[in-house]
């Protein structure tokens, strides 16, 4: 028994280290939708200072939470946070991190109310940034970047009136913006995302660039659809389709 609790079988990950075995496990385990056995996993490591388990723990808090009770999920959001917040103060340059430290921070943001949600805008855009410059290739974190300026670009008169109020700057994006995130995403890794391909549409037509958001649209419709994201993407750009 090693100091990461794991004693391997012979022939098991010969090679790798203890730590190495308990991370491709938990990755594994992610692939497989199995949150909940991530959770229990890596728990035991959590006092161990190691920002690979931490910002993991976080990602499977973050997906248990988004199908448990709204008390439960909150408490799942906010244990994430503050285990995101040891990891930075550990090793602030580590990409994984950042991106899922913006992710937690919307979804925390969502329980604490519109004017919270809107003052932490700028947090979230910059550890998208910050994640991108450590790892210019994260076509996720792109998407992310892509959406969080088309929303700033989409908020109603009413919601631009409260961020006017909480900053002396209120953020700004344009659909231009937004869509040269998604674009470069897609350049990176095509076809890597459905939801990816209906911004895409979804911002050309903002740009009234008709032609450009149909071959989009349609690329979203095409999708083969392997989960409920997919299929909620696929409907809403046919539906989009529809009303051009």
């Amino acid at each position: 028994m090693g100091v990461w609790g794991l004693s391997k079988k012979k022939g098991e990950g010969d090679g790798l280290t203890a730590k190495e075995v308990l991370i491709a496990k938990a990755d594994a385990l992610f692939d497989q939708g199995n949150y909940k056995e991530i959770y229990n996993l890596l728990s035991n490591y959590r006092d161990s200072g190691d920002v690979e388990i931490l910002w993991r723990l976080s990602r499977a808090l973050y997906k248990m939470a988004k199908i448990a009770t709204d008390v439960e999920g909150k408490k799942m959001i906010y244990e994430a946070y503050d285990l995101l917040n040891i990891a930075l103060k550990i090793k602030e340059d580590h990409w994984a991190v950042h991106k899922w430290m913006s992710i937690i921070l919307d979804s925390r943001c969502s329980y604490e109310g519109m004017k919270v949600r809107l003052r932490e805008l700028y947090n979230i855009k910059n550890h998208m940034l910050r994640a991108i410059e450590l790892n210019p290739r994260d076509t996720t974190t792109m998407y992310m970047l892509g959406t969080w300026c088309y929303q700033i670009s989409d908020l109603t008169w009413y919601q631009r009136k409260i961020a006017a109020i909480i900053f002396e700057t209120p953020p700004i994006s344009s659909f231009e913006e937004a869509l040269q995130y998604f674009l470069r995403a897609e350049e990176v890794e095509p076809n890597f995302y459905s939801h990816n391909l209906l911004m895409l549409g979804k911002s050309y037509l903002k740009l009234n660039q008709k032609d450009e958001a149909l071959k989009y649209l349609k690329m979203a419709v095409e999708y083969p659809a392997k989960n409920d994201d997919d299929h909620t993407a696929k409907q809403e750009a046919q539906k989009l389709l529809k009303d051009i």
